[in-house]
C-alpha cells in the first residue's frame, strides 16, 4: 500500500482509492481505514492533512486537491461519521454515483442523513452495498483489491 496525503500530488497510474468523508469536527477515521488496508496493493488518496491552517488560499488549495484526486482515483470510498452531516461528501457522492467508477459506502448507524444516502444510492447505484462500520468497509475494499 502507498499512502498519498494532501497536499502531496499523486501522479501514478496504479489502482487507487480516494478516501472521501468527514474531515472537520470528526475523528480521524482516515488513519484507521489506512491502517486496516495496509496490506493491499491500493494507493490511498487521503485528503486529510497532517495540519491545516485555514485561509481562503488554503481552502481553495484543499478543494482543488480533492477535485483533482477524485478524478484520478480508480475507486472511491465514502465514510459518513455521526459527528457531522458532511455536506461536501454528500456532493461528492452524488457526483461519483453518476459514474461507472467503483464506489464503497460506509455509514455510521447514527449518521443524521443515513436514509438519504441509502435511498439515493439504491436509486442511482443499486448494485452498491452500503456498510455500517469502518471495519466492514475495509473488508469490502480488501475484497475489491484482491486481498
Amino acid at each position: 500500500m502507498k499512502h498519498i496525503q494532501c497536499p502531496e500530488v499523486y501522479r501514478g497510474k496504479e489502482k487507487s482509492l480516494f478516501l472521501a468523508g468527514g474531515i472537520s469536527n470528526c475523528p480521524n477515521w482516515q488513519k484507521d481505514l489506512v491502517e486496516m488496508l495496509q496490506n493491499t496493493q491500493l494507493v490511498m488518496l487521503n485528503p486529510r492533512r497532517k495540519e491545516f491552517k485555514f485561509s481562503p488560499k488554503a481552502e481553495k488549495e484543499q478543494i482543488t486537491w480533492e477535485y483533482q484526486h477524485l478524478a484520478k482515483a480508480t475507486a472511491v470510498s465514502f465514510w459518513f461519521p455521526r459527528e457531522t452531516p458532511c455536506p461536501i461528501t454528500l456532493y461528492e457522492l452524488g457526483k461519483q454515483s453518476m459514474t461507472s467508477k467503483p464506489i464503497f459506502i460506509g455509514i455510521h448507524p447514527e449518521y443524521v442523513r443515513k436514509s438519504d444516502v441509502e435511498i439515493q444510492t439504491s436509486l442511482i447505484r443499486p448494485e452498491v452495498k452500503i456498510i455500517y462500520s469502518l471495519e466492514n468497509l475495509a473488508q469490502q475494499i480488501k475484497e475489491y483489491s484482491g486481498n
